[in-house]
C-alpha cells in the first residue's frame, strides 16, 4: 500500500476531487498555503493499493495543469531590509507536487 501526497493549486482541487471520487478512490482534502507565492493550495492524502498507484498518478497528471501567472516580487532595492515593489514577472504555477510513500501498516476503525 502507498500514501500519495499531492499538493495542487486550488483551481485544480475540485476537478481532481471529482475525478478521484468517480474512480472510487478515497482521499482526504486539506487546505494548505504555498511558501513561495503564498497562495492557496489543496493537499490530498490518498491511500492506494500498489496495483492502482499508476491510475491515481494519471488522474493527478490529467486534472492538474501548470499555468503562468504574474507575480510582483518584493525585493529590497537599496540594500536595506525594507521591501520595495518591482515590476510583475511571469512565473509558472499549478501542476502538482506529488510524494509517494510506502505504508508499513494500515488500520481503519
Amino acid at each position: 500500500m502507498k500514501l500519495v501526497i499531492a499538493v495542487v493549486q486550488d483551481k485544480d482541487g475540485n476537478k481532481l476531487r471529482d475525478a478521484l471520487i468517480a474512480q472510487n478512490f478515497r482521499a482526504t482534502k486539506l487546505a494548505s498555503t504555498g511558501g513561495f507565492l503564498r497562495s492557496g493550495n489543496t493537499t490530498f492524502l490518498i491511500g492506494v493499493e500498489d496495483h492502482r498507484l499508476d491510475q491515481v498518478l494519471d488522474l493527478i497528471k490529467i486534472n492538474c495543469r501548470a499555468r503562468e501567472q504574474l507575480m510582483t516580487p518584493v525585493v529590497p532595492l537599496d540594500g536595506s531590509s525594507e521591501p520595495a515593489s518591482a515590476y510583475p514577472v511571469p512565473v509558472q504555477v499549478g501542476g502538482a507536487t506529488v510524494f509517494v510513500v510506502d505504508i508499513l501498516r494500515f488500520e481503519q476503525y
